[in-house]
């Protein structure tokens, strides 16, 4: 029997103590980065104008007194129908690269904002771009804050005149606070100058086509074009009508 003055021992198998819990604290330090980016583009209503195989040097006219060097982009070919500019797509992308590598910075950077807006459709439409206001950075491609742009037309499927718009583009790390402004002003400008052109007969909002993509197409009878649109009528790049439309 223990002595009572030698009291009892302790259990060896007690059980530990939970560890005690770290709470977060109210507030934490860390890092943020972000990236914000912005385009945008304005683009007029449609001007109608008699056919004419001659677009390729009637838009860059119509940029005279506003531009010294005008780029005239053309439709694609079929062999680019899958061209588009998503770095997240590596397929699509690298057929964008190869489409469009061999063009200006300027061009380039006009059809990265106008298509990624979905505001232009190389299938069947041609464009005629050039700066219009702002200055260049480093490396020669256009500042957030300037505007570049120019004609666009297609050939009316119906009645095979030449529709021609303008519109302008802008936008990139930051934008000016007074771009939209100065933009709005400078297409007014630019569609009084095309109204004021021989040939225009009609303003107003026309419809633009959806390219149908297909197996079968044609090639151009007179300048050899595989257009992407397997049902034009008349061909996306010299506007002449297509064999068995």
């Amino acid at each position: 029997m223990p002595l009572p003055f030698l009291g009892s021992r302790k259990n060896k198998n007690a059980a530990t103590p939970a560890p005690r819990v770290m709470l977060p604290p109210d507030t934490i330090e860390f890092e943020e980065a972000s990236l914000r980016l912005q385009y945008h583009s304005i683009s007029s209503h449609g001007v109608r104008m008699p056919h004419t195989d001659q677009a390729t040097a009637l838009l860059p006219r119509l940029l005279e007194g506003f531009a010294h060097e005008v780029e005239l982009i053309e439709p694609l070919d079929e062999s680019f129908q899958n061209a588009a500019p998503q770095l997240l797509r590596p397929q699509v992308a690298l057929e964008w690269i190869n489409a469009h590598h061999g063009r200006s910075k300027i061009g380039r950077h006009a059809i990265f904002i106008l298509e990624s807006l979905d505001s232009i459709d190389l299938a069947y439409e041609t464009f005629a771009v050039t700066l219009l206001m702002g200055d260049l950075d480093g490396e020669g491609f256009p500042r957030f804050d300037a505007i570049v742009g120019g004609p666009i037309s297609f050939w009316d499927e119906a009645s095979g005149d030449l529709i021609v718009r303008m519109a302008l583009c802008w936008g990139g790390e930051g934008v000016k606070g007074d771009t939209q402004r100065v933009a709005q002003k400078l297409l007014a400008r630019l569609l009084a100058n095309m109204l004021a052109s021989q040939g225009a007969t009609e303003l107003g909002r026309v419809e633009r086509p959806v390219a149908v993509i297909g197996q079968q197409r044609l090639a151009c009878p007179h300048c050899g074009f595989r257009q992407i649109d397997r049902r034009a009528h008349y061909c996306p790049k010299c506007g002449l009508r297509m064999a068995g439309n």
